[in-house]
């Protein structure tokens, strides 16, 4: 049996050897396309994960209807509705401790996560920006914007970045990034469709290259059984 193998009850309840399958919270502010890319990826049979609930700040994020019609846990957490950042924060950490949360996974997300979630699921946060960070990342930095500037600053080349979270926006070191050309007739418009095609190919791989890693991690499987 590899590291990464376990009994697991199959669907046709059977048992036998197989993967580990991590447990995911997607958290979207928006439309949610890299959200349904995952989805997609995992009812096709090639992602090994599961989404346990998506979570937004948007009351209405396109995000929560994927998440309803997918058969998902869609909750709306917000400041406004937690009534206070640290009821806010600390609302967030109950939400990903009861869903039995391994990886959370920002898509689209527009919110500095809490340093109270950050510590607790340290190295167990990934977000998805579209440009090649370091550059073009960080505070105001965010949707056409980043095209915008990309374009701006004569760029030959953009692309996606899948990093670690820490404390600072677009900081964590990365995950993945894939290149984007960056062609002389682009508009901020044509770029983010061509980054976006991109980012929905990046964020299912590495979720299956973090949980191939974390798998091996002594431990980690031992907080699932």
């Amino acid at each position: 049996m590899s590291s990464s193998d376990c009994y697991m009850t199959a669907k046709d309840g059977s048992m036998g050897f197989q993967p580990m399958r991590p447990r995911l919270a997607v958290l979207a502010s928006g439309s949610g396309t890299n959200l349904q890319a995952v989805l997609d990826q995992i009812a096709a049979g090639k992602l090994a994960a599961d989404v346990a609930v998506v979570i937004s700040n948007n009351s209405d994020s396109v995000a929560l209807e994927r998440a309803r019609k997918a058969g998902i846990a869609a909750v709306h957490w917000s400041e406004k509705k937690a009534g206070s950042p640290v009821q806010f924060s600390s609302g967030l950490l109950e939400l990903l401790q009861h869903h039995r949360i391994d990886l959370v996974v920002l898509a689209g997300y527009m919110k500095l996560v809490p340093h109270e979630v950050v510590r607790a699921f340290h190295g167990r946060i990934i977000n998805i920006h579209p440009a090649l960070l370091p550059k073009y990342g960080g505070p105001g930095f965010y949707g056409m914007r980043v095209h915008e500037a990309v374009i701006a600053a004569g760029e030959k080349q953009s692309g996606a970045t899948v990093h670690f979270v820490d404390a600072e926006y677009d900081h964590g070191s990365v995950l993945m990034q894939r290149e984007v050309p960056v062609l002389p007739d682009d508009t901020p418009e044509t770029l983010r469709d061509r980054v976006l095609a991109v980012e929905h190919e990046l964020l299912p791989a590495a979720i299956a290259k973090f949980a191939k890693e974390f798998w091996k991690q002594p431990g980690n499987q031992e907080k699932r059984q």
